[in-house]
């Protein structure tokens, strides 16, 4: 066996390896989540069965029910209003996500695109702002929020977004920053303005920055608490999160509708997940890379 092909194979092992490290790590991390989806379909005995069964009975009966299938998810349906929180966190959500992306990419294309004097202390202004710690603004943001008449109502979750996120803005800024200026100079000769050019030229040259931000935003919306927390008192107006902890406070022992209730909250993140994770590798992968 010559050199080049012993080289070969051991590179061809230490793939192996790898690849093999990886697999049971993520069956490894994939185990709390088929706990949650197996333990949402089975019956209160059989939650606590020791050795723990993993196809719930549900499932094995025949003829196959499907009222007993999703016995618990009809259940906590009847004890709290699951879907007008599902309602609500999807409505925060998409306004959070909707307002973040179009105010976080157009204060970027200021600071990315257009020359003016004072651009980078600006720029590091809004940096700066990443060290000041929430539990500083939450006070008066409260205050505000009350003045105006907007505690226990939707707004106070969303409205935040309209002025974009220091983060979102760096990372959207660092991406424009690697599309080359003779864009902006061609679409400047046939009269578009900074506003064309930013709609027309930037925006769909920035979709993996876009969706990274999107996917981020929506999840920081979707399993926010503490924002809830402060600012709804009622049951109507909670979102799934908070909902999520007033069900379990207030029925410890519904431990199959907890879990109903918690694969309901945690599903969508795993469908955009799967969904957008090849705009989020190429947008974290590109952001930052001048060429």
């Amino acid at each position: 066996m010559t050199a080049r092909e012993q080289a070969r194979l051991i590179r061809l092992a230490q793939r192996g390896v790898a690849h093999l490290v990886l697999a049971v790590g993520s069956v490894v991390f994939c185990l709390p989540f088929a706990w949650l989806v197996a333990t949402s379909f089975k019956g209160e005995r059989e939650i606590f069965l020791v050795p723990m069964r993993w196809i719930p009975e549900a499932f094995t009966a025949r003829p196959l029910i499907w009222h007993t299938v999703f016995q618990n998810f009809i259940t906590a349906d009847e004890f709290v209003p699951v879907w007008v929180w599902i309602r609500n966190t999807l409505q925060v959500s998409v306004l959070e996500v909707t307002f973040t992306v179009l105010s976080s990419s157009f204060v970027a294309y200021g600071f990315s695109r257009i020359r003016w004097r004072g651009r980078d202390t600006v720029f590091m202004l809004v940096l700066a702002t990443l060290m000041l710690p929430a539990q500083v603004t939450m006070i008066p943001t409260f205050l505000i929020f009350n003045y105006l008449g907007w505690y226990n109502t939707l707004q106070p979750l969303w409205v935040g977004s309209l002025f974009g996120g220091a983060f979102n803005i760096f990372l959207l800024r660092q991406f424009m920053m690697t599309l080359p200026v003779d864009l902006d100079d061609a679409a400047r000769i046939d009269g578009c303005g900074h506003f064309r050019i930013y709609r027309m030229i930037t925006l769909p040259l920035v979709k993996p920055a876009l969706a990274v931000v999107a996917v981020q935003t929506f999840q920081g919306a979707w399993n926010n608490f503490l924002g809830p927390y402060i600012y709804i008192n009622t049951k109507d107006k909670m979102t799934i999160a908070l909902g999520l902890q007033w069900f379990k406070s207030e029925h410890l022992s519904m431990y199959g509708e907890m879990m109903a209730t918690s694969l309901v909250m945690t599903l969508p993140m795993i469908v955009i997940f799967f969904l957008c994770q090849r705009y989020m590798i190429q947008g974290i992968s590109l952001t930052g890379i001048k060429g």
